[in-house]
């Protein structure tokens, strides 16, 4: 069952109502590894579904250019004071509807069109609107990419001074999503400050790190942070940009009216719920839990012989290397999804193979830590997970289903957040 329950849905349409309700069974059946993805809580639920998303709010608090503003002003004042205390920033924008959008704002921001701007590479583990080639960022701006060091995975700080000293970037990135490892931003800032350039963390993925302790923080040293809400802040899927009191002007500017209009209300009421959620000294074990159990399933993998990037990890996320094994990413994501393990296919650095049927995996352990799973349970985790790779290559369906026996039966001992089979 739904919760909150969806009696009216379940009346009025219930063919939606069933595919909800199956896939809600699949989430609670399935160890939910996708590094991006999390469960809400039933309180984020029910704000997500409130009644906010009939109102419309272009514009600010106190400077709506829609009458009956009296309950949301109060309530996108309440997500900005929360943010704020819980990261430690000056300034925060809740309205960003994701985090591409958000991204695109720091452009608009800082930059014009032409302009160059400097990023992780796709491939090396970056996001495409750091200026890949297939995105509008790569498009309108002069994008320049550094790397990471074939030999050990890790960012080359070297080249990034390098092409920041020789191409003068408006804005430089730091941040990604396929990094294993900690993000050095005092050495990303001093780059920045020494080529003159605007910092732009994307902390997208670690931001309920960074609020739990986990995770060092790019307050102090970057210009302006973006994040989703969603991932390990577990929030809803949206979005918000931090920066200091001297860039407040232009971020808000770039976000509205310069490319959004009115912000979803109900989804700024979820993050204001997400948000003192994370300001719990219960989201700070939660962190650190992560944290252990991702080295954890790290070391369980590395002894049944998988090559992980950087050779471990300081967050959330593992970057597999498949190559050993003789299989693609494609098709073990998929043979591991029907074994139960749901995941993502996912370039390496320096892939020989296409992007859409790479060498990698990726992998993340925030949902799972959510559910309940500890670092005494990542061996067993790792065993599937060999098994299932082992399976795709012995072509043995029925050793995937056996797996996903198992793990339904292990998950069925850890309730979900949102949903109950009672």
């Amino acid at each position: 069952m739904h919760v909150p329950p969806l009696p009216n849905l379940t009346v009025e349409d219930p063919r939606v109502a069933e595919l909800i309700e199956s896939e809600a069974a699949r989430q609670h059946d399935k160890l939910r590894m996708i590094a991006s993805e999390n469960y809400v809580s039933p309180a984020v639920l029910e704000a997500t579904g409130s009644v906010l998303t009939n109102k419309y709010s272009e514009g600010y608090a106190r400077k709506r250019y829609y009458e009956g503003q009296q309950i949301v002003d109060p309530l996108e004042e309440l997500a900005i004071e929360r943010a704020r205390a819980l990261f430690g920033v000056e300034h925060a924008n809740v309205q960003p509807y994701s985090g591409s959008p958000a991204n695109l704002a720091v452009y608009m921001a800082f930059a014009k069109p032409g302009d160059t701007i400097l990023g992780l590479g796709l491939p090396m583990g970056g996001h495409l609107t750091h200026g890949w080639k297939v995105s509008a960022t790569g498009a309108w701006f002069n994008a320049v990419h550094y790397s990471v060091r074939r030999e050990d995975g890790l960012i080359d700080f070297d080249q990034v001074r390098d092409l920041a000293l020789a191409e003068r970037p408006k804005i430089i990135w730091c941040g990604g999503t396929a990094l294993p490892r900690t993000i050095d931003f005092p050495r990303f800032a001093e780059i920045a400050r020494e080529a003159g350039a605007i910092l732009a963390a994307d902390v997208a993925h670690i931001a309920g790190l960074i609020a739990g302790g986990a995770h060092p923080s790019p307050v102090g040293h970057a210009d302006v942070i973006t994040t989703t809400t969603h991932k390990t802040l577990r929030g809803p899927r949206g979005a918000m940009i931090f920066s200091t009191a001297e860039h407040a002007k232009a971020v808000d500017k770039a976000v509205f009216p310069g490319l959004q209009g009115g912000p979803h209300n109900h989804t700024t009421a979820a993050i204001a719920v997400a948000l003192k959620e994370a300001a719990e000294p219960s989201f700070r074990d939660y962190a650190a839990q992560i944290v252990k159990n991702t080295r954890a399933l790290a070391a369980a993998l590395i002894d049944r012989g998988f090559d992980l990037v950087t050779g471990g990890s300081d967050n959330h996320l593992l970057l597999i290397d498949l190559t050993g094994k003789g299989v693609g990413g494609k098709p073990a994501a998929q043979a591991l999804d029907r074994a139960g393990i749901e995941l993502n296919f996912n370039t390496v650095p320096y892939d020989t193979r296409t992007p859409f049927d790479p060498s990698g995996l990726r992998l993340g352990t925030a949902g799972i830590t959510t559910r309940g799973l500890t670092e005494e349970h990542m061996p067993q985790v790792a065993a599937w997970f060999s098994d299932s790779v082992d399976a795709l290559i012995k072509d043995d369906e029925k050793a995937e289903a056996r797996i996903a026996g198992e793990i339904a039966d292990l998950l069925a001992g850890f309730p979900m957040p949102g949903w109950s089979r009672v």
